[in-house]
Formats: structure tokens, sequence, C-alpha cells
């Protein structure tokens, strides 16, 4: 079943979710968030229920999905979610899946050979999957005409060449071979490090602590102020309670400190957040409230034409 894309203008941007899934991730909020107790998720039911958890069956919900922007005449994907057909043995939500997200895509007026520029916020396997696409019995780009843009500290840490061991254990198994690799040896990767300019209105900044070479991507154009966060907050509840990591978070302090600056500056701009994986309303605007945060406000998309 194709999705109905939504948009959003942002200044001179217009901002396109597409979406690949969205449901339970088979997963508890003690699971997924370990130092998040089920009384925080109670008190704040009545907002996280039911796009965000399920109080009956105690499971978290989420969505892949990619952002699409168009931006001085050019066409950027940011993140590329899961993938068709790929071998996960150790993430089997995510593995031999076979959806429409190609369809998705070009219902919101995008083929594969249209896009410009992918932008990969880190290199876990529900950010890079659609990087590539079977062919035969070979991995190759999906977008060819396109330039990866990819976080170097995650194509270093990520490569089993480097032998890093992760939290995510075997989590990430075959991803670099099936989604990294292949674009890399067409020569169409760009691997950055610090920050990096796309162009008047975008910009890529490192944020690590989730991985090692986790993004946000910044977009200021005309008033208007948003952050692509990543998965530097999973569900909203690590809005009200920043300090709660994911179980993938790679450096636990970092990880909390990026979140606090990123809720932060946010906070202090007005900017809006767009995390790489809340379902419902998709975008979120915070506020201080003391040493954490709170929720003023949601994205308002409309659905494309």
């Amino acid at each position: 079943m194709t999705a109905i894309p939504e948009q959003i203008t942002l200044g001179d941007v217009t901002v396109t979710r597409v979406q690949e899934f969205s449901g339970s991730v088979e997963m508890t909020p003690a699971e997924f968030f370990p130092g998040s107790p089920r009384a925080s998720w109670e008190a704040n039911r009545a907002w996280l229920a039911p796009d965000f958890w399920n109080p009956e069956t105690d499971e978290v919900h989420a969505a892949v999905q990619t952002w699409l922007l168009r931006s001085e005449g050019r066409t950027i994907l940011v993140d590329t979610g899961v993938g068709n057909h790929k071998e996960r043995p150790y993430a089997a939500l995510w593995g031999h899946r076979d959806t429409a997200f190609l369809d998705t895509l070009a219902a919101a007026g995008v083929r594969p050979a249209d896009v410009d520029l992918v932008i990969n916020t880190h290199l876990h396997t529900d950010h890079v999957g659609w990087n590539t696409r079977l062919e035969g019995r070979s991995w190759v780009p999906t977008f060819p005409n396109a330039t990866y843009l990819l976080p170097r500290r995650d194509f270093d840490f990520w490569n089993p060449v480097n032998e890093h061991k992760s939290v995510f254990g075997r989590g990430n198994q075959n991803v670099f071979e099936d989604s990294v690799a292949p674009v890399h040896e067409a020569g169409l990767t760009e691997l950055w490090d610090g920050s990096y300019r796309i162009d008047g209105n975008l910009r890529l900044e490192l944020a690590p602590g989730h991985t090692p070479g986790s993004s946000v991507l910044h977009l200021e154009s005309g008033g208007d102020r948003a952050l692509f966060a990543g998965d530097l907050v999973h569900t909203p509840q690590q809005i009200v309670e920043p300090e709660v990591n994911s179980c993938f978070c790679e450096d636990a302090a970092e990880a909390r400190a990026t979140r606090h600056k990123l809720l932060g500056a946010a906070a202090e701009t007005g900017a809006l957040v767009f995390p790489a994986h809340l379902p419902g309303p998709g975008g979120v605007q915070v506020r201080r409230d003391g040493s954490r945060f709170a929720i003023t406000d949601w994205a308002g998309f409309a659905r494309v034409a």
C-alpha cells in the first residue's frame, strides 16, 4: 500500500514526509529507553497514546520515514529508511521487507534519477536502507545521480575492517556491506566531519552520542527554522525527559549532552524539531521547562495533492 506524502513549507524550502513504516517496533518503553520508568509514560499517557505508545500492549510506536527537501533547485533526501530485501539477522523487524517506498516517493513527484543529494544523518540500518536496491544479485545505488553525504566518523566506525565494538551488538550486521559500500565504491559519496554547508538554507552539524558521527540538518530560510534531528530524539517522551537515552546510544553521556544542546537551541530560536522516527504529527516545537523541556505545538503538514 502506498502512503500519502505530506508537505510543509518553511521559508523557501518545501519539506515532504515520505513514510516507509509506522507502527509498533515490538519493544516496551523499558526495553527501548531503559532509564525511563513506566510511571513517567503513564503520567503522559494522554498525549503519548496512541501515536507514540500503546499502553494496552506496552509497545513503543515509531515511524521510518525520509524527509524530502526541495531547496535552491535541488532535490534532497534526508535518511533513506530500511530498504527492501535486506538480510538483517539481528534486526528481524527490518529484514526482508517489500514496501512501496519508491511508489510513495513517486507520489511526491520524485523518481530515483531526480535526486541530487542524499543525507544519511548516521549509518544505522533504518537510515541507509534505500541507499541501494537489489539488481539481480548485486546492490546498486538507488539514486544514481545523487551525491551521498556520509558522516566520516560513522563511515569509519561501522566499516567492518575497523572492528569497532558497538552497544548495538550485531544489530547493524550487513548494513555497511549492502547499503554503504556500494555507493562509496560507485564514487557517489562525500565524507564530511564537523560541519558542512549545503546551500544558503541548509547546513549539517555533527551531533555525536547516539553514534560517533550522528548529525543534525539545520534549516534556516526566511523567518523559519528547523532541525532534522535524526535519532537524538526517538520519542517525544525524551523531550520532557531529555536525560533518557535509547538503548542504541553508543556514548550515553555525550548523547544526553547533545540532546540538551539541540532542544535548548530549538527552544531559544523557535525551530521546529523533526526527529527521524516520530509518527503522528512528525515535527514538534518546544520550550524550556526548568532543566527539561515541554511541547508547545506540532508541525502542520498537509497532504500532497
